[in-house]
């Protein structure tokens, strides 16, 4: 009887819902050693779209992307949250003179090789781009993979008043958020396993418990994951904001940034209001 009040009182804590944006464990995600590498594995997989896109999408964007924005020699790029350098080196064979930032040491150490490898000069840094200071402006920043709507309202405000101070006067910045059309489509849900994810968490053996929370009113999903192994336990946040573009607006205008044009995606599409995301060119207001 003891035991079955211990453990009903144990899965009420594991299933309460937590305040909007009360945790923010991304970096841990990033950095911890075996999710990291779990993490470098599926950037890699150019078949899903998970870490990142697939790859015959990443190399139709960043030609997209070369085109549009015009790179080449004498042009400057700033890939914040560049993981293993898919796009980065991409757009690097330009010409263009290209930074990536991330706080993965992994994913960019796997980006320098891979840099190296091809004889390109790729200015890696690990580095938080919540927190990053350089003298340098750019033409163009980037922010691909929808990671602006993992970040808090305190979070993105701090963003994009760094951003306009990155971009050079005429610079440019594209990035992609979920959609108001896609929160539609998330339902709360609870999940329980032993190996969670095929093992994802960790290389040991643990027990992990998922809860996807949707707060309508704040256009926001929460997948939290609570990972037990033998002599600890871990919870990681994944938070999931969504936009139209009018919301969006608001939010850059904070910052001095205003939308210049709307698309379906980072490699061009056509804006559409019913799609599970949208990307945005946003330049410094003026």
């Amino acid at each position: 009887m003891i035991l079955g009040q211990g453990l009903f009182e144990t899965l009420e804590r594991i299933n309460e819902r937590p305040e909007p944006y009360s945790a923010y464990t991304a970096e841990a995600l990033w950095t911890a050693p075996d999710i990291s590498e779990m993490m470098l594995r599926y950037h890699l997989d150019g078949e899903v779209d998970l870490a990142s896109r697939r790859t015959a999408f990443i190399a139709a964007s960043a030609e997209w992307i070369r085109s549009t924005f015009e790179l080449g020699p004498g042009r400057s790029v700033i890939d914040l949250g560049c993981g293993p350098g898919l796009y980065t080196n991409r757009l690097a064979r330009s010409g263009a003179r290209v930074l990536g930032l991330d706080f993965s040491e992994r994913s960019i150490e796997y980006a320098r090789a891979e840099a190296q490898r091809e004889g390109l000069e790729v200015d890696y840094q690990v580095a938080d781009y919540l927190t990053y200071e350089t003298d340098q402006r750019f033409d163009l920043a980037t922010l691909i993979m929808c990671d602006y709507c993992a970040l808090s309202p305190r979070q993105r405000a701090n963003l994009i008043g760094r951003v306009s101070q990155l971009l050079k006067p005429e610079g440019a910045f594209l990035f992609d958020v979920y959609s108001l059309a896609y929160l539609d489509t998330w339902e709360e849900r609870a999940a329980y396993g032993p190996g969670l994810m095929d093992g994802f968490w960790s290389a040991d053996d643990y027990y992990g418990f998922l809860n996807t929370f949707v707060y309508a009113a704040e256009r926001l999903v929460l997948e939290k994951y609570l990972i037990v192994e033998a002599d600890r336990t871990a919870e990681f946040f994944n938070w999931f904001q969504h936009f139209d573009p009018p919301s969006l607006g608001a939010e850059l205008a904070t910052g001095g940034l205003v939308i210049d044009e709307r698309l379906g995606d980072v490699a061009g599409a056509t804006y559409d209001p019913d799609g599970d995301e949208f990307a945005v060119i946003a330049r410094r207001e003026g």
